[in-house]
C-alpha cells in the first residue's frame, strides 16, 4: 500500500469522528444537560446541536413531558389510632432540567418521601370517618406542600390523587355491618312509610265509599218517601174526591187484614187495635141496611104504643140484627186470618228439605 494513502485514511477517520462527536441531535420533549470539563455548560434543546468534541459531554437526558408516578401503599395512623394503608398517584412535569439534575440527587425518591411525610401529618389530624370522606381536602393539602418543596427542584406537581385507602380487615367488617344495619333501617322505614300511606289511602277510600253509599241511601230513601207521599196524597185526594164515607173505609180496612198474614216470613200476626172500631162501623152499616130493608111493621095497638111495647120489640129486633151482622163480620175476619196462616204454614212446609218426600210417602 502506498505510504501516502495511510495518513489520508487516518485523517479521514479522525475528521468523521470529530464531526460525529460535534453534532448532537435531541428528540422532541427531551432535554440534554451538557458539561464542559465537568462543569454545567448548557441544556440542549430539541433539534440539531453542536458541541465541542472531547471537552463537552452529555450528563443527563431528561423527559419534560408530564409523567405519572404511583407509590407503594404506605401505612398511616389516624387520629383515632387506626392504621390505614394509602396509595397515591402523582402527576408531575420537569420545568427546569438543570435544577432537576443538579438540585436533587433523585427527585422521584425525594417526592415519594415528601408525600409520605405530608400524608402522615394530614391524616394524623383526622379520624377514620373523616379520612374516608375528605379525599379532596387531602389532595389539595398534598399538592400545596409538594408544589412548595419541588419548585426549587425544577419540578411542577400538577395533581396528587389518593388511589386507595385500606383500613384494617376488622374495621372493614365493622363498617360493612354498620352499612348493612343502616340500609336495613332505611328499608324498614321506607316499608313502614309505604304501609302507612297505603293504610291512609285505604281509609280515605273507605271513608269516601261510606259517604257515597250513605248519600245514595239517603237520596233513595228521600225519593222513596217522596213517591210514597205522592201516592198517599193521590189516594187521599181520590178518596175525598169520591166522597167515601166511613163504612167504605172500614170495609177496605177489613179487606187488608188477610194480606197482613200472607207474607212468607211472618211468624206471628198482630191484630190492630182499630179492628173493633172497624167491625162496629160495618155492623152499624149492616144494621142500618137491615132496618131499612125490613118491611114496615104492622099497626100496633095504641095501648101498646102508649106502654112502649112496640118500641121495645123494634129495638130488640134491630139489636139482634146488628149482633148477627157483627158476628158474621168477626167470623169472616177470623176465617180470613186463619186462611192466611194456613197458607203461610203450607208455604213453609213446602220449602223445608225432605218434607215433601215424607208427606208423599205418608
Amino acid at each position: 500500500m502506498d505510504p501516502v494513502v495511510i495518513p489520508i485514511l487516518v485523517a479521514a477517520i479522525v475528521v468523521v469522528f470529530l464531526v460525529a462527536a460535534t453534532v448532537r441531535i435531541v428528540p422532541q420533549a427531551r432535554r440534554y444537560n451538557i458539561e464542559r470539563f465537568g462543569r454545567y455548560r448548557r441544556t440542549l434543546q430539541p433539534g440539531l446541536n453542536f458541541v465541542l468534541p472531547m471537552a463537552d459531554r452529555v450528563n443527563t437526558k431528561l423527559d419534560v413531558r408530564e409523567q405519572v408516578y404511583s407509590s407503594d401503599p404506605k401505612p398511616v395512623i389516624t387520629e383515632d389510632n387506626l392504621v390505614v394503608n394509602i396509595d397515591t398517584v402523582l402527576y408531575y412535569q420537569i420545568t427546569d432540567p438543570r435544577a432537576a439534575a443538579y438540585e436533587v440527587a433523585d427527585y422521584l425518591h425525594a417526592i415519594d418521601q415528601l408525600t409520605v411525610t405530608t400524608l402522615r401529618n394530614v391524616i394524623g389530624s383526622m379520624d377514620l370517618e373523616e379520612t374516608l370522606t375528605s379525599r379532596e381536602e387531602i389532595n389539595t393539602r398534598l399538592r400545596t406542600v409538594l408544589d412548595d418543596a419541588t419548585g426549587k427542584w425544577g419540578i411542577r406537581v400538577n395533581r396528587v390523587e389518593i388511589k386507595a385507602i385500606d383500613p384494617p380487615h376488622t374495621i372493614k367488617e365493622a363498617m360493612e355491618k354498620q352499612m348493612r344495619a343502616e340500609r336495613d333501617k332505611r328499608a324498614a322505614i321506607l316499608h313502614a312509610e309505604g304501609e302507612r300511606q297505603a293504610k291512609i289511602l285505604t281509609a280515605e277510600g273507605t271513608k269516601q265509599k261510606d259517604i257515597l253509599e250513605a248519600q245514595g241511601t239517603q237520596q233513595a230513601m228521600i225519593l222513596r218517601a217522596d213517591g210514597e207521599a205522592k201516592a198517599v196524597e193521590r189516594v187521599f185526594q181520590a178518596v175525598h174526591r169520591n166522597n167515601a164515607d166511613a163504612k167504605v173505609l172500614a170495609y177496605k180496612y177489613l179487606e187488608t187484614l188477610p194480606h197482613l198474614a200472607r207474607s212468607d216470613n211472618n211468624t206471628f200476626w198482630v191484630i190492630p187495635g182499630e179492628l173493633t172500631e172497624a167491625i162496629r162501623t160495618v155492623t152499624s152499616a149492616f144494621g142500618d141496611q137491615s132496618s131499612s130493608g125490613r118491611p114496615a111493621p104492622e099497626q100496633v095497638d095504641p095501648i101498646e104504643s102508649e106502654t112502649g111495647t112496640g118500641e121495645l120489640e123494634k129495638s130488640s129486633t134491630l139489636s139482634l140484627d146488628a149482633a148477627k151482622a157483627a158476628d158474621q163480620v168477626a167470623q169472616q175476619a177470623a176465617a180470613a186470618v186463619s186462611d192466611a196462616k194456613a197458607e203461610a204454614e203450607a208455604a213453609k212446609t213446602n220449602r223445608l228439605p225432605g218434607r215433601g218426600d215424607g208427606a208423599a210417602s205418608a
